[in-house]
């Protein structure tokens, strides 16, 4: 008899490079990394073909439209990206019961709160990207009653393109740098993301339903910036500066803390310290 199958979707982007290293702890299930290549999310008919051929049990929607800045005139990327396929996901799901774990971002709120996001507060993003993938989010919620979405924030790892990675490479060939000091958040190590969705997975009992994930305290670009430094044990001078100073195309918001307390609660989930994991992940990049 054939094992269920687990698609992961985004497969070599930075969370679903961290899936992959992990699939060896679910090995009752058949894995499925799915890129352009066998599975074309911008094509209606392509995905209904890949879920009548391989009928997954578990769909993990880790692929997006992630260039904030480029969402602002690539609208029409952005939004099939992440609005319209998440749903064309979500209703092939429904319709032979695969349940579904959708990742998602900090950027549906709108930045000007004061203390951490719980999951269900009011949305309100203040950029397009933020805009699509609150529409992905609704469309994923409407068309199949067997989700999770993960908003997240921050995220860098081992692999792909990200903010530790480029901060450590400017710190090694430039003297100074300065990075905004206004913009409050919680990084997230996508290997500690992978861990929840497996640990979600496990679970005797599904909650379906939005969550938050980011570990744990809260800090600004500049902080995470300074701790990166530190860590990789350069000497590069970081000067904090506000946000006016280094204007992007897409706002971005102020504050976008997330509180991570109902997933912790509801799928018993331990958040590191964003110190410990930032640690562990730069410990890597210096043996490779």
């Amino acid at each position: 008899m054939s094992k269920p199958v687990i698609v992961v979707t985004g497969s070599n982007g930075q969370l679903g490079s961290e899936l992959r290293d992990l699939q060896h702890q679910l090995p009752q299930y058949e894995w499925i990394f799915a890129n352009r290549e066998n599975l074309d999310l911008a094509n209606k008919e392509d995905i209904r073909l890949f879920f009548e051929k391989n009928k997954p049990e578990w769909f993990i929607n880790c692929a997006a439209y992630t260039a904030v800045d480029k969402a602002e005139s690539e609208k029409e990327q952005a939004l099939a990206a992440n609005a319209e396929a998440p749903g064309i996901i979500a209703i092939e799901c429904a319709k032979i019961g695969t349940k579904l774990i959708h990742v998602s971002t900090d950027y549906v709120f709108h930045g000007d709160g004061q203390k951490p996001y719980a999951p269900e507060d009011p949305t309100n993003p203040v950029n397009f990207y933020g805009e699509t993938k609150l529409q992905g989010e609704q469309n994923v919620l409407e068309n199949n009653s067997q989700s999770i979405i993960i908003r997240t924030s921050w995220v860098y790892s081992t692999y792909g393109k990200n903010f530790v990675k480029t901060m450590r490479g400017l710190m090694q060939t430039r003297p100074d740098l300065n990075v905004v000091a206004d913009q409050k958040g919680t990084p997230t190590y996508a290997k500690d993301l992978a861990a929840a969705i497996v640990s979600i997975i496990q679970a005797p009992t599904q909650h379906w339903g939005v969550y938050h994930f980011s570990n744990a305290g809260e800090i600004t670009w500049y902080d995470f910036a300074v701790e990166i430094n530190k860590i990789s044990g350069l000497n590069c001078n970081i000067h904090p500066i506000p946000t006016s100073e280094f204007p992007t195309p897409a706002k971005r918001p102020a504050y976008s803390v997330l509180d991570k307390s109902k997933l912790a609660n509801n799928y018993n989930i331990v958040l590191r310290d964003w110190k410990e994991s930032l640690q562990e992940c730069i410990e890597l990049l210096n043996k490779n």
